[in-house]
């Protein structure tokens, strides 16, 4: 059985569960997130608990699929009630990002012949940080914390850290190792 799995979530008041067929929703003051439940694990709802039952304990598969439906339904509670939040930063010389007046569009230049036009769902917002003498800082927020992750990363792929000098595209307080150049 998955040690993680067995942890009861605790809810707090200001958030409502309901559960119709296969699928859970979770409802919070940032907004409302739904999930597919797998037909072989079972969500009871008590007081203020949530419990994730696993009906098969000796199969491997579900063993592992217990301790993750956990996990997501209690990043699911915490993005409605809190939020995630990712920074990036941008370390480069010419290096611009700016959004357009209604937040979905990012306009990325990045060293590149062409500037790159990032369109966002509207579950995440963007916001620019560009303060003068830093590196500017792309704040990414939403409830969603793996849509927050892909979007996160897809943007960190246009131009990834470099190996030698660190330019590019990097989450805040990544810690890039750099490689020695070539000696003489």
């Amino acid at each position: 059985m998955s040690r993680i799995g067995n942890k009861i979530i605790n809810i707090t008041n200001n958030i409502k569960i309901y559960k119709k067929k296969n699928f859970i929703y979770i409802k919070g003051k940032l907004g409302v997130l739904k999930l597919k439940l797998n037909k072989k694990i079972d969500v009871k709802l008590t007081n203020n608990k949530i419990i994730i039952i696993n009906n098969y304990k000796n199969n491997k598969t579900y063993k592992g699929l217990h301790g993750l439906y956990r996990m997501l339904i209690y990043n699911m509670i915490k993005g409605v009630s809190v939020g995630y939040n990712i920074e990036l930063e941008l370390v480069g010389i010419g290096y611009k990002a700016e959004t357009n007046k209604l937040g979905n569009i990012l306009i990325l230049n990045l060293g590149y012949s062409h500037s790159i036009i990032f369109h966002v769902c509207n579950k995440i917002h963007i916001k620019v940080d560009n303060i003068k003498g830093s590196n500017i800082i792309i704040n990414l927020f939403s409830i969603d914390k793996q849509l927050l992750g892909e979007v996160a990363s897809k943007i960190r792929s246009l131009r990834k850290p470099d190996k030698y000098k660190g330019k590019g595209i990097r989450y805040k307080n990544e810690i890039i190792k750099l490689k020695a150049g070539k000696t003489v």
